[in-house]
């Protein structure tokens, strides 16, 4: 194996290239793992698409750093990544925001004037993404479409006991409903439902069952019969 290969890959790439991947992949694992994770219901769905655009990013940034580029090709490079739309399915826009912010912290790391330069401010990234994700603002707030068959509580002047109705059939804290279309044919309504997300307090986790009683206690095994019993008579049945 030649030992002199790693010396030409660091004089290609740069003596800043591992710090700065170092700090990208710090950076990224905050995002994701500290940010996203927690506050998203540990939904992995998109985690492997923000970490390779985050990486993807990154490369491309630090090998077009060494070039010259203009201004304008550069933004339209961006632009290109960051507005980018599966066609199969749609991302949801906070996903979207997820997306665009990794491959912020990516094309930051890249571009930076210096290691310290690129974590001030993916700092400021993270830090802003954190305290706006997080319930320490405000609470958080989600939507839900669903079709409504009664049909004579769309009216405006019934508008209060339309959203008591379906706080009781759903259970979830409604406080706005958007009427989206209205079928007289079918007498069904397509609303959308906007509530607060809601987390089981102490008293109700401490009062929930244990798995240890969720499951019958195995019986004690039958008693074995002792030596000295006297045996059956041949005449008892």
């Amino acid at each position: 194996m030649d030992s002199s290969l790693p010396g030409p890959v660091l004089t290609i790439l740069g003596n800043g290239y591992f710090p700065r991947l170092l700090t990208d992949m710090l950076a990224a694992s905050v995002l994701m793992y500290g940010i996203y994770l927690p506050n998203n219901n540990r939904n992995r769905e998109y985690l492997f698409t923000f970490v390779m655009f985050n990486l993807v990013i990154f490369h491309i940034g630090y090998l077009l750093n060494k070039t010259e580029m203009s201004l304008g090709a550069a933004f339209g490079l961006f632009a290109v990544f960051g507005l980018l739309r599966y066609r199969t399915e749609d991302i949801p826009m906070k996903e979207m925001t997820y997306l665009f912010i990794s491959i912020a912290l990516g094309l930051v790391t890249a571009v930076a004037r210096g290691c310290a330069e690129a974590a001030g401010v993916s700092a400021v990234l993270l830090a802003a993404t954190f305290f706006l994700d997080s319930r320490l603002i405000s609470r958080k707030e989600l939507h839900k479409d669903l079709r409504y068959e009664k049909i004579e509580m769309i009216r405006p002047e019934n508008r209060a006991q339309l959203l008591q109705d379906l706080r009781e059939r759903t259970g979830l804290d409604i406080h706005f409903v958007i009427i989206q279309n209205i079928d007289f044919v079918r007498d069904v309504a397509n609303l959308r439902i906007f509530y607060h997300e809601q987390h089981p307090s102490r008293a109700e986790r401490l009062e929930a069952p244990q798995p240890s009683t969720l499951h019958p206690q195995p019986s004690p095994p039958a008693p074995r019969p002792s030596p000295l019993d006297p045996a059956p008579s041949p005449h008892e049945k």
